[in-house]
């Protein structure tokens, strides 16, 4: 059952004569341009927190400020997600019947959009796009490079007239992760979701199974809260267990293939759900999640000699337990799959358990007809936040919540940059914000979140919503400004971990290939980046204090702990609901 489009039914638009709306800006304009507004609200963004006539009010504020502006054609590239699909199915052509700009909206994958980012920024001329809505992981790059519009003070500055009176800004819940070091916003949040633990609700509510787990390991089958937790369902399931309805099942889910989606999945938080990092939000300081050290706004190293902890004991205890869970737990087939393979593998009702999955699947993760969906509707899994390693400490970040924002190229002709701005704006404006909302489940903006329409979907979500409006999504943050040029540092990844992945590498061997890749390629960018005063600082070998003197200071990089396995702990997923709820 699909609630989405509650409201149509209720909601009549054109029933209101354009003169009862009482806003100059709207009055004012051309009656056919009022009819174009009026029939967009009615057919297409029922569902918003603006009532109709202050829809009509914000969406006359775009035409107004567009006069100047129509007749132009602009492109513009985002990665291929069911956001940006209605945004370049539907958006772009509600922005240009309403504003006579002509949006050629692009879709690719995630991988093609940063190349065009960064071949753009090389090229340091007007390219092919004219905005680009990437992952905030590259607002370090942004911030420090000069190449992207600083949003914060084009909308003081030659965009002011050109920037949405009701745009506020107070109400994106990912504000802070669009902030470079110099407290200015580079970029406008668009779409964001988290990785989080998912679990088959219904087999952990089984009277046979939690007494059978509760009388092996000695407390409750439950949401485990650290990964000793974890581990032990992993193994209750895929090894004790084994089958359910005469189904083989699985107490884990990953992947393994040598692959660049093998480092998206270390580069989106791995390490700091280990505990690798130092505490503080949204990353942590001055050891990020990358284990990258920052002194002020200048990286200084991610090697432990250096500072960093990229190669610390937290960190190869997180690469470890990745490569022992993926052998023993998860299906066999698991560690030669990449990520897209790997994604649809829980939906097909085997999997009583995934530590790292992304709530941009769960519309795939609700279909009708699925094994892991009742007949009325609502699903038989849940998802909650994930466990924590055994470095972990409160206070750090917990996971990773991927932010794709809107970002300008600085180097471009005036009138492109300020129709770019207005569709940015367009696409998150609250008039649109919550029928795309309702459409991709990726929402950037607290009043949709707290609307009547998101409640009502809740039950057949799986915990999204009530995860969003909990404080507990503040623990889930992108990349953050610690990391000096994204595309250059994030490639690095993948074939280390892979070599650990193969056999090819021990897990310290593998780290400590990429923490000295990492800082050579920083001290690259320290030349490169000379004239800048957040450019990275990288000691040499012999100027480095060295390891010993880092795990012996507080903080990150973490010497080794004796026992990287406590007690697991877990918790009910009511009483999880509840501590939210109290929370608010």
């Amino acid at each position: 059952m699909n609630r989405w489009p509650i409201v149509a039914a209720t909601l009549c638009i054109l029933c209101i004569p354009a003169a009862s709306h009482g806003s100059d800006t709207f009055n004012s304009l051309p009656e056919a341009r009022r009819q174009v507004i009026e029939q967009w609200i009615s057919e297409s963004f029922q569902a918003s927190t603006l009532s109709p006539e202050e829809q009509a009010e914000e969406l006359a504020s775009f035409a107004s400020a567009a006069a100047s502006l129509e007749g132009l054609e602009i492109s513009v590239l985002s990665e291929d997600l069911a956001t940006h699909r209605y945004e370049s199915d539907v958006l772009a052509r509600a922005f240009s019947e309403i504003t006579g700009i002509t949006v050629n909206h692009d879709l690719k994958p995630e991988g093609e959009v940063i190349r065009q980012v960064n071949l753009q920024r090389i090229m340091a001329a007007k390219g092919r796009y004219d905005a680009f809505v990437n992952d905030s992981d590259l607002i370090g790059t942004h911030s420090r490079t000069g190449w992207a519009l600083a949003l914060s003070d084009y909308m003081e500055g030659e965009g002011r007239n050109f920037t949405l009176p009701t745009l506020d800004l107070d109400d994106f819940i990912g504000l802070s992760f669009v902030t470079g070091p110099d407290g200015k916003i580079y970029q406008l949040p668009d779409q964001q979701f988290a990785n989080l633990y998912w679990f088959r609700y219904d087999w952990f509510q089984r009277p046979e199974l939690r007494a059978a787990f509760e009388e092996r390991y000695g407390y409750e089958l439950g949401v485990p809260l650290n990964w000793s937790a974890y581990e032990d369902i992993a193994e209750f399931f895929s090894v004790h267990v084994k089958e359910i309805d005469g189904e083989r099942v699985y107490g884990h889910m990953d992947y393994g293939k040598r692959d660049p989606s093998l480092g998206w999945r270390f580069t989106d938080a791995w390490l700091s759900m280990a505990g690798a990092g130092d505490s503080g939000l949204p990353n942590g300081l001055p050891v990020d999640e990358w284990g990258i050290r920052m002194e002020g706004c200048h990286p200084v190293g991610s090697s432990v000699s250096r500072g960093g902890a990229t190669n610390g004991p937290a960190a190869v205890y997180a690469l470890q337990k990745y490569i022992d869970w993926l052998r023993s737990y998860a299906p066999p087939e698991a560690p030669d799959m990449n990520f897209s393979e790997a994604g649809p593998i829980p939906a097909q009702g085997q999997i009583a358990q995934q530590i790292f999955w992304y709530t941009a699947f769960t519309s795939d993760m609700t279909k009708p007809g699925l094994p892991v969906v009742n007949e009325d509707g609502t699903p038989k899994w849940r998802m909650a936040p994930s466990p924590h390693g055994a470095y972990w400490s409160e206070g750090m970040k917990l996971g990773y919540q991927d932010v794709g924002a809107w970002t300008i190229p600085r180097v471009m002709s005036d009138r492109r940059q300020k129709a770019a701005w207005l569709y940015a704006q367009f696409t998150v404006s609250k008039s649109v914000s919550l029928q795309k909302t309702l459409v991709g489940l990726t929402p950037v903006r607290e009043s949709d979140l707290n609307s009547e329409e998101m409640q009502a979907m809740s039950p057949e979500l799986g915990g999204l919503v009530e995860f969003y409006r909990s404080p507990a999504r503040e623990a889930w943050t992108p990349t953050g400004v610690n990391i000096a040029d994204y595309p250059k540092l994030a490639k690095l990844w993948w074939p280390n971990i892979a070599d650990a992945m193969s056999g090819e590498r021990t897990a310290q061997q593998a780290m400590d290939k990429l923490a000295e890749s990492q800082d050579r390629a920083m001290a690259v960018m320290e030349r490169n980046f000379s004239v800048n005063s957040c450019a990275p600082r990288i000691a040499s070998d012999s100027e480095a204090e060295g390891r010993e003197y880092w795990l012996a200071q507080p903080g990150a990089p973490k010497p080794r702990l004796e026992d990287e396995k406590p007690p697991g702990r877990t918790i009910r997923y009511e009483d999880l609901l509840t501590r939210w709820e109290e929370a608010r």
